[in-house]
């Protein structure tokens, strides 16, 4: 019997497609990512090391700059997290049920996205301030929200929120309600179902709604600037300490936090992504 001895697979640099265009299409992809991501940050990493590592290192290692790092990376850390597990919920809700107003609250999902930032965050401290329909309630407690970490978390979730369920739901659509019915005739509960079945299937979906609210709140301004008081070393966050420098016309100091964040920035995001290509290998989800 005679053996066939295939070739060894070649590289190429893409795959044969029916779809003409390949060369222009890349070559405009790398035109539109280098004018608006990759010469931006080059720039900012060139203004960085013309600091030179003693200034730079003093600069990044300033106590409010410190200060100002850590409530931003905490705070969006926190709401990230809380719009996972809620994200989660509402995409549940939103995909198996069918009760009345669905639509609507799919559609307040989506509300944080057409609205500007300062009004959203306008009407959370005129919500949570001490005066305010919520504040007022708190304010005999002595527990104020407006004006403290506390209200930076839940302007993050507000604006964080969309990118969870909008994340979670299409994932969730495709899981069949067959494999949750062949789990309780293995003698599998609910909560095993949820847990062993619904969630692995999940995990990458979530872990990017993860990353893609972080993100978002990292960066976040608008929404943040009225409720946080921006108190230094209380509720000050970093994007606002680089526009406080700008306005002092100390650019260095403002090149030097922004360098920070984005480094952390990628750290976390890098993290992230590589849990999510081992979760997809752990549980044979994604490509």
């Amino acid at each position: 019997m005679s053996a066939v001895l295939s070739a060894p697979a070649r590289w190429r640099w893409k795959e044969p497609s029916v779809i003409p265009g390949f060369g222009l299409t890349f070559g405009f992809t790398i035109f539109y990512l280098s004018l608006l991501i990759l010469i931006p940050l080059a720039g900012l990493g060139w203004k960085s090391a013309s600091l030179g590592w003693t200034e730079f290192w003093r600069l990044a290692t300033d106590p409010r700059v410190v200060a100002a790092l850590r409530t931003s990376f905490w705070t969006s850390g926190f709401a990230a997290s809380v719009n996972v597990v809620f994200g989660v919920i509402v995409a549940w809700v939103l995909v198996r049920s069918r009760l009345p107003g669905r639509r609507l609250t799919d559609a307040a999902v989506d509300l944080p996205f057409a609205l500007p930032t300062a009004v959203a965050g306008n009407a959370l401290t005129a919500i949570y301030a001490p005066n305010g329909w919520v504040g007022q309630w708190l304010q005999p407690y002595d527990i104020r929200i407006a004006y403290t970490p506390t209200g930076i978390v839940i302007a993050l979730i507000f604006i964080g929120l969309p990118f969870v369920v909008h994340t979670v739901q299409p994932v969730m659509e495709e899981i069949s309600r067959e494999v949750e019915e062949a789990a309780a005739t293995l003698g599998a509960n609910r909560f095993q179902t949820v847990w062993r079945v619904i969630l692995p299937g999940l995990l990458p979906a979530i872990l990017t709604g993860f990353a893609l609210a972080f993100g978002r709140a990292v960066g976040e301004y608008g929404s943040v600037l009225f409720i946080a008081g921006n108190i230094p070393f209380v509720s000050e966050i970093a994007p606002l300490l680089i526009v406080i420098r700008l306005e002092e016309f100390n650019y260095p100091a403002a090149t030097a936090i922004g360098a920070i964040m984005l480094v952390l920035a990628f750290v976390v995001l890098l993290t992230i992504n590589l849990i999510q290509a081992w979760s997809r290998r752990r549980f044979g989800y994604g490509g």
